[in-house]
């Protein structure tokens, strides 16, 4: 079992910055795959950002490339996801998630194959 806890959601201005973490506990955490997804009220769940178990391959969704940055802490059994120019439409409650098989260079962006899911951040940006 895995427990995912994140944190560091709030308000923040749009062109604004914010970094979300995820705590993790429960396995070991440098053995999985990571990833941020978000959802809005009557929208489907959608990929944000992965990365690999070692920190060194990264994918991301098309619309936060460029703006938003994921990395990991195997140490601190934490994953980050840094947000900059952020827009009104990033607004969402993020989620991060652990995939066991996933965890590599092959990245996923499917909700079925991540195995643990944290219980969101609201993050709201304001115009």
């Amino acid at each position: 079992q895995v427990q995912l806890v994140e944190s560091g959601g709030g308000l923040v201005q749009a062109g604004g910055s914010l970094r979300l973490s995820c705590a993790a506990s429960g396995r070991t955490f440098s053995s999985l795959g990571m990833g941020w997804f978000r959802q809005t009220p009557g929208k489907e769940r959608e990929f944000v950002a992965r990365i690999s178990w070692s920190g060194d391959s990264t994918y991301y969704a098309n619309s936060v490339k460029g703006r938003f940055t994921i990395s990991r802490d195997n140490v601190k059994s934490t994953v980050y996801l840094q947000m900059n120019s952020v827009t009104p439409g990033d607004t969402a409650v993020y989620y991060c998630a652990a995939s066991i098989r996933y965890n590599g260079v092959v990245a996923t962006t499917t909700i079925p194959n991540y195995d643990y899911w944290g219980q969101g951040t609201q993050v709201t940006v304001s115009s």
